[in-house]
Parts: structure tokens; sequence; C-alpha cells
């Protein structure tokens, strides 16, 4: 099943500090930092499903977190309009969105060995986060104050990637995970926007990617950001899928 494909790729590139299993069912949580490391990841069909969800609720509830579901393509047939009748409300729908990395696909021209020379400066790639990629990253997408940022960082390093940065202008992240590559934690601070800041880091992971032979690149997006959506659009992505999180 595709959609269970994508939703076991997004929770290995981002990965939970805690783990459990329930019937089938992954139960995650990181101190509340980030919906999808402090969610259930629903695949598989427990015995009895209201069973399975309120196990869930007294999960979250131990630890004082809400408890959220994430429902994509692999999740429990009939889970989401359970959730739905106990209550729980849709937050941030979101697209899957692919693109193949072949010789003539996106991020080709104008790079070499992983650094991007096009007026505006040097896409960087190193093996971990630097201060300046953490500051440019949280900067944007740190809704969980300088506390969370201790427990980000775990998470991003959890599992092996490549961070990009063109100074603190615009990052990103890239997992390579057999013959895909996962796109996650594009940023560009409010200053830096329009100016192309975005496409060459992405190019530059892109460029990455195919020099480690994966073939197929992914990333995931609100679907609300239209500005983000129109950039992966001119770099060949397409919607490959959706999920979105129940809330309760």
């Amino acid at each position: 099943m595709i959609g269970e494909v994508f939703d076991r790729l997004v929770d290995q590139a981002w990965p939970a500090l805690q783990r459990v299993d329930a019937g089938g069912w992954t139960l995650r949580a990181a101190d509340g930092v980030t919906k999808r490391a402090n969610s259930v990841l629903p695949l598989g069909e427990p015995e009895d499903l209201r069973a399975g969800i309120e196990e869930a609720e007294k999960f979250y509830a131990d630890r004082g977190l809400p408890c959220v579901f994430s429902v994509g393509g692999g999740a429990t047939p009939g889970l989401d309009a359970a959730l739905r009748a106990r209550g729980y409300r849709v937050v941030d729908p979101t697209l899957i969105m692919t693109a193949p990395l072949g010789p003539e696909g996106p991020g080709e021209a104008g790079e070499s060995e992983g650094l991007e020379e096009e007026p505006g400066g040097r896409v960087e790639l190193a093996e971990t986060p630097s201060q300046a990629w953490l500051d440019a990253w949280w900067g944007v997408d740190g809704r969980f104050g300088d506390d969370g940022l201790m427990t980000a960082v775990r998470i991003l390093t959890g599992v092996p990637a490549v961070y990009a940065s063109l100074g603190r202008e615009a990052v990103g992240r890239g997992v390579v995970q057999g013959e895909w590559f996962g796109i996650y934690s594009m940023a560009v601070p409010p200053h830096a926007r329009r100016r192309g800041h975005g496409r060459k880091v992405l190019r530059a992971l892109l460029s990455h990617a195919r020099a480690q032979g994966t073939q197929r690149a992914y990333l995931v997006v609100v679907e609300s950001n239209t500005a983000a959506r129109a950039l992966y659009e001119r770099q060949g992505f397409t919607v490959a899928g959706r999920y979105h999180y129940r809330v309760r």
C-alpha cells in the first residue's frame, strides 16, 4: 500500500524519542515537540478499535499531552470516522509530494559536489546541524520555545541526515532511505524570502540525493502553504498522497 509506505518513511525520518507498540499502532512522544513526533501512527487493525483509541488517550494523558492521531493512507480503516465521532478535529491537512531523480530530474543544473555556485552564495552540506542552521530553522519553525530546541535536535539527529544551508538565509535537511530521499525542515527566514534561496537549498539537496544513488525524492508540505507548494512544483514535485492530524 503506497500510503503506508509514506507513513513509514516519514516516521523513520523524524524519529520520536519514545515509541510504544500498541497492537500494531505506534504511540510516539517527544516532550510535545512537533505533532509528528507526538502522535499515534495507526497502522494495522487492532482487535478493538475503541479500546485502541482509549489506550492512546491514556498514554498521552499520562504525559500531559493532547492525544493526536496521524491519519494517512495506511491508517486503520474506520479510524478517521471513529475519531470524528469522538470529537477529534482535523488539523494541518498535508500533502506528500514526490519527484523522480533521474539524470534530467530536478536540481541538475548549476551544482557540483553538493555546492551551488549561483549568485547569492554557496549552499553547504554538513552531517550535523550547525548553530547557524538551527538558528535559521528554529526561527521559522520553533513553535515550542527555547526549551524545545534541545528536544528538536535529538529528533533531527536521531537518524543520519544531511543539513544544507545558505548561510542564515535558508536551510533544509535530507534523509537517505533506500531508494527514497526525504526532504525536511525547509526554512527561509522572513527577511530572506522571494530571493530564490529556498530553491537553491532544495536543488543542492536533490543533487546530493542523486549522488547517493537514490531514485526518488519526497517531501511533506501543509496544504495551505501555497508558496512552498509552488516552489516544489517548479522543481518537478507532484502530489502522491495526503494525510492529516486528528486532535482531541
